[in-house]
C-alpha cells in the first residue's frame, strides 16, 4: 500500500512516530485504563525554542572523525530525513527523537557572537571548522534568522576556513560571501545528494530540496569556482544502494571536484523511528531492507564499532564500495578538491571587507 493511502501515514514528516526518550521517565500515551474523554491533540507545528549557549564550536574526538571542529546553529530539523543520525542529540533536549525532531527546531541566535569570541582567543591557530556537524545550518529557518550567513561574514572577515555540509538551496543566498572566500581557499562545500527519485525522495526526506534542486546547487557553486563534493549518504541497501554511480555521475556532470558516501546505521532511537517507517511507507520490501542493513553492521541495526558503523563490512558493504570507487574512477579521474589556505588567519578580524 502506498504510504498516500495509508490513513496512519503522516504526510510531509519523516518519522512516524514521537519515540520515547530515554532520559525521561513519564511520557503522554493514548492508552490509558480509564480511558479519555476527549481526543488527546498534539501541536504539528513548527515550534522555535531559544538556547544561550555559552560554546559554540564542538570538538570531535572519534576516530572516525578525528579532531574535526563544527558548529550547529540549530538543533533539530524540519527536513525530516527518516535516517539522520543527529535524533539522537534531540534526547539531550528533553524532546523526542521522532516527530519532535523535526517540528521542535531549537536556534542558537548568539553563535556569530560565540563564534568571534573563539576566534580571539589568546594563542588560537585556525583549523578548519564544519558547519554542520549535526543538523543541516541550511535548513528551512536559515532564510529567515540568517545566522548562518552571519557566521560566513566572520569567516570571511578572520579568513578562517570553513567547510559546509547542506542539502538545501538556500546556500544560493551566499554565493557573493562563498564566492569571495573560495578566491582565497578557505571554503569547501559539501551537498548531500541521497537519491536521483523523486519518489523515494518525497517519503525518505520529505522537506528537503528536490535532487535536481541540488543538483543545480552544485553547477551554480562551481560555475561561481566553489570547491564542491557531493555526499551520496546515507547509503541504504535495498533502498538507494544502485543508484551510486547515477548520483556520482549527475554531480561530476555539474562541476563536483570529488564524492563521499556513508553506509546508514540506526543507533538509539533511530532504529525504532526507521523500522516503524520503513514497514509504512514500504511494506513489501521492509522486511529485506532492514535485514540488508544488518548485514552490513554485524547482524544489528545499530552499530558503534569505530571504522565499521559508517562504511560497513560484508559482501552487500563491499559490492557498494566497489561500485562507488568505480564510479569516482570513472567520472571524478582527476580532479581533487583545493587545499584549504591556513595562512591567512587574521587575528582581531583585521579591516573589515568594503564588501559589508
Amino acid at each position: 500500500m502506498a504510504h498516500a493511502e495509508n490513513p496512519e501515514y503522516f504526510k510531509g514528516r519523516g518519522a512516524q512516530v514521537n519515540t520515547q526518550n530515554r532520559f525521561l521517565k513519564d511520557k503522554y500515551v493514548k492508552e490509558h485504563i480509564e480511558g479519555l474523554d476527549e481526543e488527546l491533540l498534539e501541536n504539528t507545528c513548527t515550534q522555535i525554542f531559544e538556547e544561550t549557549s555559552k560554546n559554540i564550536v564542538s570538538l570531535s574526538n572519534s576516530p572516525d572523525l578525528s579532531h574535526m571542529h563544527s558548529i550547529n546553529p540549530y538543533q533539530g530539523c524540519e527536513h525530516g530525513c527518516i535516517y539522520c543520525y543527529a535524533r539522537n542529540s534531540h534526547e539531550y533536549f528533553g524532546f523526542s527523537a521522532g516527530l519532535d525532531f523535526e517540528r521542535k527546531i531549537i536556534v542558537k541566535r548568539n553563535a556569530p557572537e560565540l563564534l568571534e569570541k573563539y576566534f580571539n582567543k589568546k594563542g588560537y591557530r585556525p583549523t578548519p571548522i564544519m558547519l554542520s556537524g549535526n543538523t543541516d545550518c541550511y535548513q528551512p529557518l536559515e532564510r529567515k534568522l540568517e545566522i548562518t550567513r552571519a557566521m560566513l561574514k566572520l569567516f570571511l572577515q578572520y579568513r578562517h576556513p570553513v567547510s559546509i555540509i547542506t542539502k538545501n538551496n538556500v546556500i544560493l543566498r551566499d554565493l557573493d560571501i562563498l564566492s569571495e572566500m573560495a578566491k582565497l581557499n578557505l571554503v569547501h562545500v559539501n551537498v548531500s545528494v541521497t537519491t536521483l527519485d523523486e519518489q523515494l525522495r518525497q517519503k525518505l526526506e520529505p522537506r528537503t530540496v528536490t535532487a535536481t534542486g541540488r543538483l543545480a546547487v552544485i553547477q551554480k557553486l562551481s560555475e561561481k569556482g566553489i570547491p564542491v563534493r557531493v555526499m551520496a549518504a546515507p547509503i541504504i541497501p535495498g533502498l538507494n544502494s544502485g543508484e551510486v554511480p547515477n548520483i556520482i555521475k549527475a554531480a561530476a556532470d555539474r562541476g563536483a571536484l570529488a564524492a563521499g558516501f556513508t553506509m546508514v546505521r540506526l543507533n538509539g532511537a533511530i532504529a525504532e523511528i526507521f523500522t516503524d517507517w520503513i514497514y509504512k511507507a514500504f511494506p513489501n520490501r521492509a522486511e529485506k531492507v532492514l535485514n540488508m542493513i544488518k548485514s552490513c553492521h554485524g547482524g544489528n541495526l545499530n552499530d558503534s564499532e569505530f571504522g565499521r558503523r559508517m562504511s560497513g563490512d560484508g559482501h552487500i558493504a563491499n559490492s557498494i564500495h566497489q561500485m562507488y570507487r568505480m564510479a569516482c574512477v570513472r567520472h571524478l579521474d582527476g580532479r581533487e578538491m583545493p587545499p584549504y589556505d591556513l595562512t591567512q588567519f587574521t587575528p582581531k578580524g583585521g579591516k573589515q571587507i568594503a564588501l559589508f
